[in-house]
């Protein structure tokens, strides 16, 4: 990888780290359903007037919509507004990663490695290490919010590998369009009208400029230059840089709103780093072709990183993908 394309990899994880940080500062002006359904429609517009028509069919961008657009940042966002730290959010949300390979594993018959195992239970004994952090000094339910958040993304991963998008920006901008609806319609039945007018008319140079960062730095910038380096070097190059994601985010919260980080912390950041690293970086074992199909087609190990929206890549474990 060249030094300029390294150095650009570096700084989208940088941009997706310090994404959790604006998110904080976007919460003290906007109620949370309400803040998230702002980036998307930012996100969406103008930029779906740009990227072309949708390359995958409508049932995957609506369903990666709901999932990681409703369910996934709404449960990120209120969980968040409840009291979850941003630098703590940006880490525990890696458990994605074992999610993802659970769900394939019983979706796609995508069998994890031995070391992939092992790396699933290192990354589960780092978010032990934390909820024992967090529930010691923080709101437990807004810690489980962010689990639930990193198992919707899981399934939104799992539903892009079916959709196989050959462009993730284009994919993203359409993907952005469907949450906005239904992410207003649950601000208004859950925070309320008054509280929605209230905040739209108090809206300020900070509070745009956190709907314009979130959703043009870090889902257009971020998206298209993640996109652009996997379409020139391998996947299996690209995906590590994902896991600065958290060091970014953990030290941005830290320097700019004052977040402390514990011993407890910093040892689950090392557990749960070490063992998405295991899972996301190794080969998955190969699944057994029927004799009757393996005339037809062969299977061959590689890595595939899909990207999704908010700040975070998605390294998705290996995946076994069928080949002429």
């Amino acid at each position: 990888m060249r030094p300029s394309h390294l150095l650009l990899a570096v700084l989208v994880a940088a941009v997706w780290g310090v994404n959790f940080t604006v998110i904080e500062i976007g919460l003290d002006h906007f109620p949370p359903l309400l803040f998230s359904a702002l980036r998307f429609l930012a996100a969406a517009l103008p930029a779906v007037f740009l990227v072309g028509r949708p390359k995958v069919a409508w049932k995957w961008i609506v369903a990666v919509g709901l999932v990681l657009g409703v369910a996934k940042f709404g449960l990120v966002f209120v969980g968040m507004d409840a009291g979850m730290p941003a630098g703590l959010s940006s880490l525990v949300l890696q458990i994605q990663a074992v999610f993802t390979a659970v769900i394939a594993a019983a979706v796609l018959g995508e069998r994890p490695s031995r070391v992939q195992a092992l790396g699933m239970l290192v990354a589960l004994g780092g978010i032990g290490v934390a909820a024992v952090d967090e529930g010691t000094s923080g709101p437990l339910g807004a810690f489980l919010m962010v689990i639930g958040a990193a198992a919707a993304w899981g399934v939104s991963n799992v539903l892009t590998r079916k959709a196989s998008p050959p462009d993730a920006l284009n994919f993203m901008v359409w993907v952005s369009t469907v949450p906005v609806l239904p992410l207003l319609a649950l601000s208004l039945l859950t925070e309320g009208p008054a509280e929605d007018l209230a905040a739209l008319r108090a809206l300020d140079w900070q509070g745009t400029g956190t709907i314009l960062f979130v959703a043009w730095v870090s889902t257009v910038f971020g998206f298209g230059a993640w996109g652009w380096l996997l379409r020139r070097h391998p996947a299996s190059t690209v995906a590590p840089f994902s896991l600065l994601v958290p060091v970014f985010g953990m030290s941005s919260a830290a320097l700019f709103l004052g977040e402390s980080v514990t011993p407890l912390r910093w040892c689950a950041a090392a557990l749960l780093v070490g063992g998405v690293a295991l899972t996301t970086l190794t080969p998955a074992r190969r699944s057994t072709v029927p004799a009757a199909t393996a005339t037809a087609t062969a299977t061959v190990t590689v890595t595939v990183t899909v990207t999704a929206d908010e700040g975070e890549p998605v390294a998705v474990p290996a995946l076994l993908r069928p080949r002429p």
